[in-house]
């Protein structure tokens, strides 16, 4: 179960996922305007325009009202969602910096734990019993620093 876990965690926290869900969640705010901007302002002009009781695209638009209100009111919804949509990348970027960070931190320590040639304190593989820098000969074979 933990194995299953761990790989979803892996796939969620993929940048290309946290595109997609970013363009979804703002794709479905931002279709409210573009409903918003149809319904309340564009099809009332036209039937406005046209004298009333005009089809459009096969939908009857009741009464000739512009509703800037409604359109606002989307409007507003929609830089809501985005601004917490915002927060919430912004809060899940600084975590995978952190973890980056400490992931980089660990490796280094790694990395400064292995052997280094007695001659020029150049870093060398373990085991290995002749520097590849300078040539040296290293007694016993390189040995891991701990």
């Amino acid at each position: 179960m933990s194995k299953f876990v761990k790989e979803f965690r892996e796939f969620i926290s993929r940048g290309n996922v946290m595109d997609m869900a970013v363009g979804v969640i703002i794709g479905g705010a931002f279709t409210g305007i573009v409903t918003s901007l149809t319904d309340n302002i564009i099809n009332p002009l036209i039937t406005f325009l046209t004298g009333g009781g005009t089809e459009i695209s096969g939908l009857v638009v009741p009464g000739t009202k512009i509703d800037f209100g409604a359109f606002i009111s989307s409007v507003i919804n929609f830089l809501i969602v985005a601004f917490i949509v915002f927060c919430l990348i912004k809060s899940v970027n600084r975590f995978s910096e952190a973890t980056a960070k400490l992931t980089h931190a660990k490796k280094e320590e790694e990395k400064a734990a292995a052997p280094v040639c007695p001659h020029c304190l150049e870093e060398v593989k373990a085991g290995a019993t002749r520097c590849p820098h300078c040539g040296g000969e290293i007694p016993g074979g390189a040995k891991a620093r701990s």
